[in-house]
This record gives C-alpha cells, structure tokens and sequence, in this order.
C-alpha cells in the first residue's frame, strides 16, 4: 500500500480535528495542505512505528505547533460550543479534543503532541478546568457508599462547581433533583435500598433534561447492546482523571440525556 493510500482515508477526519484546532474551515484546510505538501517533500515524516491514524495526527500536530501564532488563544465570534473551544488555552485544547472528540487514547494523544504521558495527562486536565470555569453548574451525586460519595463530591468541587446534594435511594434522587435542579447528574446503578439509579434517572428525565453520567462497578449491565446505552459510562474503580474528563466532556457539550438511556433492563 502506498503512502498516499494509508493517508488518504485518514484526511475527512484530521480536517475535523483541524477545524476545530484553528476555529476556522479555510484555516483548517490550509494546515492539512501544508502537511499533505511537507510529507510529499519528505516522506520520511510519516512515522512508519504508529498507526496510520495516530501517526498523520502526530505529523499534523507538529506542524501546527511549530507555528508561533498557534501557540495565541483564539478569538473570533463564534458561539455555543465553538466558542468554549476557542476559549481554551492552545495545548490543553488540542489534548482534549484529540480524545474527547477524535476519540484517542491518552498514550495515543502523548505520542501526537510528542510528549510523555504524565504531560499530556496534565494538559487534559488544565483543559477540563478551563471548560469548567465556563460552564461551571451544580452537581447531583447518586451514590450509596459514603466514602465513593465523598470523592465524586470533591472532584466536582476541585472542577469549580457545586454540590446540589447526594442521595443515596431512588425516592431521594427523584425528589433532590426535582428540587433542585442539577445542571449534571452523576449517578451510580446499585442503591442502598435496593432500588436503581437507572430509575432514578429515568424518573428525573421525565420532569426536566439533564445531562448524566452513570458511574458503576457493573457496566455491563449497562453495556448489553439490546437498548439504548448511555452516552457516558465510568466503571468502578474509576481513576480522578477519567472523572474530570467525562464530567468536562459532557458539560462543553451539553449533552442531554434521552429518556431511552435509562430505562431499566
């Protein structure tokens, strides 16, 4: 296969990805250009040790970066979304959106932005408190274990948002968030009295739309492919950073959740 056939398949995704780096289609275009030209020049460019994907991302990133102007936050008038985006400071958004968006591992993004591991974990997180501090909200916890419960509880403080309450049955879920009104809710399965956070969601879906998270140690009871899946899982034992992450990716955005989502097996 030659390399023009590796790469080709791998350019409808990379002009999303460069679209949304740049804030702008005609700008976007153009970086994709300047590399499809760098690497007609100089194939040795292409690192022939990743995967197609991961590898014409690495060679996009570094000559995106290698422009001084790229490292400037953008500015323009756009709105929503967009504009959150451009809000976040250069290499934070580019972590992000290489796995909220394009989909990557963090080992993958490391590998494009050619940094270690630890690095590109911390530019995820600056970009999930940037995002944060834009969309800051109220948090409903539905969680039994106190101590899980305490955890989630500060996260969603260290992100810059509030703590509506925590509940730890069906009934109390329903009613806290009725009463409330969350702008997220997090939300295990298995409750202390039996009953099902699932239901709980559902129950709340019913009276308002809200984005949810489900974190649960039993994700595949969630995972069965026979009805709508969540659009946002975390299994137990969760790691902070998967936390932070979901949470920011859910809020920039704002994504509701359908009532199909949570209803019960």
């Amino acid at each position: 296969m030659t390399l023009s056939e590796i790469v080709a398949p791998q350019l409808p995704f990379l002009r999303r990805y460069s679209r949304a780096v740049s804030g702008s289609q005609t700008s976007g275009d153009a970086y994709v250009v300047a590399m499809l030209e760098a690497l007609i020049e100089d194939p040795s460019l292409f690192d022939q040790r990743l995967n197609a994907r991961t590898a014409v991302y690495k060679l996009f990133s570094r000559i995106w970066n290698a422009m001084p102007l790229n490292g400037e936050t953008a500015s323009s008038s756009s709105t929503g979304a967009e504009r959150r985006l451009e809000d976040i400071t250069p290499l934070p958004r580019q972590a992000f959106l290489l796995t909220a968006v394009e989909g990557f591992s963090a080992e993958q993004g490391a590998r494009i932005l050619d940094m270690d591991l630890a690095k590109f974990s911390r530019l995820v997180e600056n970009a999930s408190r940037e995002i944060s501090a834009q969309v800051a909200t109220s948090v409903l916890v539905i969680e039994d274990e106190p101590i899980i419960a305490m955890d989630l509880e500060n996260l969603v403080r260290e992100l810059g948002h509030k703590v509506a309450g925590n509940a730890r049955t069906r009934g109390e879920a329903v009613e806290m968030a009725n009463r409330l009104k969350p702008g997220l809710v997090l939300a295990d399965v298995r409750l202390a009295d039996g009953s099902s956070g699932l239901d709980a969601v559902h129950d709340i879906l019913r009276s308002f739309q809200v984005p949810v998270i489900f974190i649960t140690a039993y994700p595949e009871s969630l995972l069965t492919g026979e009805r709508p899946e969540p659009t946002f899982l975390i299994a137990k034992p969760f790691e902070e950073d998967v936390v932070r992450a979901v949470i920011s990716q859910a809020l920039f955005f704002n994504t509701k959740a359908e009532r199909s989502e949570a209803s019960a097996a």
